[in-house]
């Protein structure tokens, strides 16, 4: 490729901290190179090791992978709208070539074949630059890992990454990657994202293919997004979606992802009445009300729904998933979990002590949480509701119980869910009905715009 073919007037190290979209923009109009900014990308990886954010850099296939995006724009000829792009993986995520450790101490072998939504990224010309670290197995949300090391806040140092997509979150916060590709089970993705300053897309379940994915809760996990903008997000969603005849739960849509017909100020929005019934401290009830208080013209004169949600309800419901995810770990990776530590072995030890009816029991309250939550949406269109019941906790503390509470509300009835970053590690989420993300993702822009959200 002749050098002369690029003009470089932006920096990498800037873009690679910049959103999506600006980045496309200087990659089209040749004002940077794939492999400028992977180098700037792979430069700020060794500069912050100290971070824990990734298990696995491959800087040499990364940096082919660039120089091959740009010889096709030199040709005329890039793959997809992401030509060139520097993105993260989650380590549950099968990426050719490289390991899948699952954040367990090593590995199986190189993965031969991509994840579905790898190799969709793939075909749209993503450069892939490694594994992100993560809670052992996806099972935490604060992002600690004996083997890899506990993931660091690069936003708010000596607070809490957030987790189980820990290292996803850190590596698009520190300016490691533009965007990366995490999972959400129970809010993997969202709780990360808000505790790091970014925003986090959990689409529908079934939306995106699971194939290659390691499971957590088959019937709950889903791959999810982690961006600095919900415009990223929104760019990136039509590149993973699509049906994949190998997942059985992947979802066939009977008309093609398209913009959404709707009017912000005809909308009517749902809140739960009382959030300090839920666990929710009062920072958290204090900051989202002077949120919604902000965002109420979006809603124009579609006063909010107050929503009535029992306590115990949502512990039992949690419980009841934490079983089936405990089981399906212990089934799906009993022979990696040797190396495991004390920790999650106690964890996933607790479902062997259990009978085949408690697991009945457990996957009948799913279903009833499924049928309340989508009735829910019979009287409003949106659902908002902080991200987390509390602030990030501190660096290495105990793990509050009810961290993924709020959260865990849009995953088990599989509806697409959306963070916003809000001040001090907080996040605004909106959750929508199944089949519902581009509205959701239009409306997060809406918002973004008026409730200074800091994206």
């Amino acid at each position: 490729m002749d050098p002369e073919r690029i003009r470089m007037t932006a920096s990498p190290d800037a873009l690679r901290q910049a959103p999506l979209y600006r980045v496309l923009h200087a990659l089209a109009r040749g004002e940077t190179s794939s492999e400028a900014l992977t180098g700037a990308c792979l430069a700020a990886i060794a500069r912050d090791g100290h971070l824990n954010a990734w298990t696995w850099v491959d800087a040499a296939g990364a940096l082919a992978a660039a120089r091959a995006s740009d010889d096709r724009r030199a040709e005329g000829k890039p793959l997809g709208r992401l030509d060139g792009v520097p993105m993260a993986v989650k380590d549950l995520f099968d990426v050719a070539g490289m390991p899948t450790s699952l954040g367990l101490p090593g590995h199986a072998g190189l993965a031969e074949r991509d994840a579905h939504v790898v190799r969709r990224l793939r075909g749209a010309g993503a450069v892939f630059l490694g594994k992100t670290n993560l809670d052992e197995c996806g099972f935490g949300t604060v992002g600690r890992n004996p083997h890899h090391g506990d993931v660091r806040n690069p936003v708010l140092p000596g607070l809490s990454s957030g987790g189980s997509s820990a290292g996803s979150a850190a590596a698009v916060a520190a300016g490691h990657a533009v965007a990366a590709l995490g999972s959400d089970t129970l809010g993997s993705v969202r709780i990360p994202a808000a505790f790091c300053g970014l925003v986090g897309h959990k689409p529908t379940f079934g939306e995106l293919s699971c194939r290659g994915l390691a499971a957590g809760l088959r019937r709950l996990d889903c791959p999810g997004l982690i961006t600095r903008t919900v415009q990223d997000a929104a760019l990136l969603l039509p590149v993973l979606a699509g049906y994949d005849a190998g997942d059985p739960r992947s979802r066939k849509r009977r008309v093609p992802l398209a913009p959404p017909d709707w009017v912000p100020g005809e909308l009517k929005a749902g809140v739960v009445a009382d959030l300090a019934a839920l666990g929710v401290d009062a920072a958290v009830v204090e900051n989202f009300s002077a949120v919604m208080a902000r965002v109420a013209p979006v809603f124009g004169s579609a006063l909010p729904v107050a929503l009535e949600v029992a306590p115990l309800e949502v512990a039992a419901t949690r419980r009841a998933a934490l079983l089936l995810m405990e089981a399906e770990i212990l089934a799906a990776h009993e022979h990696r979990l040797d190396g495991a530590s004390p920790r999650l072995r106690e964890l996933l030890h607790f479902a062997t002590r259990k009978s085949a009816a408690d697991f009945a029991r457990a996957d009948r309250r799913l279903d009833e949480h499924v049928v309340q939550v989508r009735r829910l949406f019979e009287q409003f269109d949106v659902l908002l509701l902080p991200t987390t019941a509390t602030a990030p906790p501190a660096y290495g503390a105990d793990e509050p119980a009810n961290l993924a509470d709020l959260t865990a509300l849009a995953s088990l009835a599989g509806c697409p869910a959306l963070s916003l970053p809000l001040p001090g590690g907080l996040g605004l989420q909106l959750v929508g009905a199944p089949g519902s993300d581009l509205r959701l993702l239009e409306l997060g822009q809406v918002i973004a715009a008026v409730a200074d959200t800091g994206e």
